[in-house]
């Protein structure tokens, strides 16, 4: 059963920082590209960054780009996402995704981490 298990979120003032992990388990990722979407209240869930499991190739949102930066740790199963420079409009439900290259209709998402910044 495959599991994605998001840790890290809190409530921190803007300009501080979080670092959030994602630990991933049940199955092989490397055919995989993990990534972190945010969606807060009232809107749609949006892409915030990415990396591919096999290659390390990451992709970032324009909204986070020079702020957060996103990390494998193949031996662990661990994708991070260090936030630097928060906004309160960062404040969002965080949930890791892991989306399959080989088949794009295959994914699986964690239950998601709160991330409050307060200005």
């Amino acid at each position: 059963q495959v599991q994605l298990v998001e840790s890290g979120g809190g409530l921190v003032q803007a300009g501080g920082s979080l670092r959030l992990s994602c630990a991933a388990s049940g199955r092989t990722f490397s055919t995989y590209a993990i990534g972190w979407f945010r969606q807060a209240p009232g809107k749609e869930r949006e892409f915030v960054a990415a990396i591919s499991w096999s290659g390390g190739n990451t992709n970032y949102a324009d909204s986070v780009k020079d702020r957060f930066t996103i990390s494998l740790d193949a031996a662990k199963n661990t994708v991070s996402l260090e936030m630097n420079s928060l906004k309160p409009e960062d404040t969002a439900v965080y949930s890791c995704n892991a989306k399959s290259i080989m088949l794009v209709t295959l994914e699986y998402w964690g239950q998601g981490t709160q991330v409050t910044v307060s200005s």
